[in-house]
């Protein structure tokens, strides 16, 4: 079997510079890395990332939990477990660790029933490592608009649109999960600290993990 990494985390907290040099730091030691986010990941996946982060999309919560289970059940069912069972490492930005944050922290919706919806859509298919990079929220938004300005990412979409109080109970969640989670590594990665420090800390922790 394979490795499977997640990274979590706050709007502009450096996931996806994080994961791209993660991924070529593992492929250099001859591993075969797959990379995917979520939502996404299949076509489905990816039609309805379309529809979860469409700013001007008015989605209830419910509903929205929903479209983010039923994504995440293809996901691992077509793309994670074959790539494990075939000796890959997978990375993935997003998984089951966000949808409590978001929508049971962030949204208020019923932690627990959260929780047991991620069972149903994951089964056995857990991560062996999770990368959280706590930022503050309010830093985080200012990169993540930032790099919307200088035209470096995509536009603004639902979640960076919410107030900030809604990030800061988004935040609240994660830091509760790494509490309860041994897989859970949590990582400073709140400005001014340096991109490469924080994947300095990463591969330590990938080292100490025997890669």
């Amino acid at each position: 079997m394979g490795l499977f990494i997640t990274f979590e985390g706050v709007e502009g907290c450096g996931k996806s510079t994080q994961i791209t040099l993660l991924r070529d730091y593992i492929a250099k030691k001859g591993l075969e890395v797959l990379t995917i986010r979520e939502p996404g990941g299949t076509p489905t996946g990816e039609a309805v990332r379309r529809i979860l982060l469409d700013a001007n999309s008015e989605i209830g919560p419910m509903a929205e939990l929903l479209l983010y289970e039923a994504c995440r059940a293809e996901l691992v069912e077509k793309v994670i477990r074959p790539a494990l069972k075939a000796g890959k490492v997978v990375i993935s930005d997003r998984f089951m660790d966000s949808t409590v944050a978001y929508q049971g922290y962030g949204r208020g919706l019923d932690i627990e029933a959260i929780k047991r919806l991620n069972r149903l859509s994951v089964g056995e298919t857990v991560p062996d490592l999770t990368i959280l990079l706590d930022c503050d929220p309010e830093a985080g938004l200012r990169r993540a608009l930032a790099r919307i300005e200088n035209g470096k990412g995509p536009k603004e979409d639902r979640f960076e649109r919410e107030e900030i109080v809604f990030h800061t109970r988004v935040r609240e969640g994660f830091l509760s999960i790494a509490k309860e989670e041994k897989r859970v590594r949590l990582v400073d990665a709140s400005p001014p600290r340096e991109i490469a420090s924080i994947h300095g800390e990463i591969c330590d922790i990938m080292i100490k993990m025997g890669f």
